[in-house]
């Protein structure tokens, strides 16, 4: 592992903060002209979930950066005109399609996974990609079925042979379509000029490691690793000649880097309240949360009912630059939903009223209902405001 210098730069956990919420596009005023595709390039991924309550979490991400964007013009940013690809990143996720050259690490690692190869029938990933060149894009349905046996999450081979191929690099996912991944070959969808294995692993993985630290603002050796999935052990390997700069963060109490280009200037502008997605990048990693903004979150949709603290889906609420409150949102016809509601204290509810309201308008509800609020002595004011802000 490469020695690195000593840290030239000391920042106090509130410029911490306030670096990360730039990072991530919640503190100034966002770049409306480069649109969607613009917050997908400043966040380098934007995670794919199969939930969808008010919204699925990749139109969340936008929505909470740029406001009530249209659902439409998300999907249309993110699949038309090959702007972006699907792989895996952080999880399954969105990423722009000039960083396709940057996984090329993974590709080869899925490959040399031989042990592989007997889940998958004989002659099924031939036919696949033969079928794809033919007649694709396609969904698994329209190659031949996506489920048939007990095996391999209920897929039958004609899908493990296209996931299979996905994760290969030979077959690309170019859209969703009712959530169906619709597969074409990488060669007809990725531009020439990208379509090639050429970087050798440390090469992506520095490219990798620096756009980490770039869209995070300023983060440890775990939080930089955790935004692309990489190993701790890739991180040490690339991180002193990825670019970033070594720095301490009072009460971290580990070593950090930040980009250095966020560092020149301090961080000002107007905040953003909004619902956040719980698979946002701003709060992926929970330790993270809990280090820059005193708040633990868990996404409890897979836990079950009885012991559920917040909600199914709760999603935080961000006002000032802090995360002030939460909300387990549903819809019914043309009302908003809020089936449980957690207030950091009485000032808080302005807050999340209005970005209660806001989230309501973007999904085209025109009235918002509180079921729940855990502290019963903020739900008046947390009505009130809602009443004056509907009216």
């Amino acid at each position: 592992m490469t020695t690195l210098p000593p840290p030239a730069t000391e920042l106090s956990a509130d410029e911490a903060r306030r670096l990360a919420l730039r990072a991530q596009g919640f503190l100034g005023a966002p770049d409306r002209r480069a649109g969607v595709r613009g917050v997908l390039r400043h966040l380098g991924a934007v995670q794919l979930d199969t939930i969808s309550v008010l919204a699925r979490s990749h139109e969340l991400i936008p929505y909470a950066r740029l406001g009530t964007v249209g659902r439409r013009t998300v999907e249309d940013a993110y699949w038309k005109d090959t702007h972006a690809f699907e792989y895996w990143s952080h999880a399954a996720c969105i990423l722009p399609i000039e960083e396709w050259p940057h996984f090329a690490f993974r590709r080869r690692a899925y490959r040399n996974r031989p042990h592989w190869n007997h889940h998958l029938p004989d002659g099924d990933y031939d036919r696949v990609v033969k079928q794809l060149r033919a007649e694709g894009p396609l969904t698994a349905t329209d190659l031949g079925g996506a489920k048939r046996t007990s095996e391999w999450w209920d897929w039958s081979g004609t899908k493990v042979a296209v996931e299979r191929a996905l994760m290969y690099g030979e077959v690309v996912c170019v859209e969703r379509r009712g959530w169906k991944r619709v597969y074409d070959l990488a060669e007809r969808a990725v531009p020439a000029a990208l379509l090639h294995d050429d970087l050798d692993d440390t090469e992506c993985l520095r490219r990798l490691v620096r756009l980490a630290g770039q869209s995070l603002g300023v983060g440890t050796r775990a939080d930089i690793a955790d935004y692309h999935r990489l190993k701790a052990e890739q991180v040490d390997a690339v991180i002193a000649d990825s670019g970033l700069v070594p720095v301490t963060v009072q009460g971290w109490g580990r070593p950090a880097w930040a980009d250095p280009a966020a560092l020149e200037t301090t961080p000002r502008g107007r905040h953003r309240t909004t619902l956040l997605s719980p698979f946002d990048s701003l709060v992926w990693e929970r330790a993270r949360t809990e280090r820059i903004f005193g708040f633990t979150h868990r996404l409890e949709a897979y836990v079950p009912k009885q012991k559920r603290v917040h909600g199914y889906f709760a999603m935080p609420v961000l006002a000032g630059g802090r995360l002030v409150g939460r909300v387990d949102p549903a819809r019914e016809g043309r009302t908003l939903v809020a089936r449980q509601v957690t207030l950091d204290g009485p000032k808080a509810a302005p807050a999340v009223a209005q970005a209660l309201v806001e989230a309501a308008s973007w999904v085209d509800c025109t009235d918002v209902r509180v079921e729940r609020v855990d502290a019963p002595d903020l739900r008046r004011p947390l009505t009130a405001e809602l009443t004056r802000l509907l009216a």
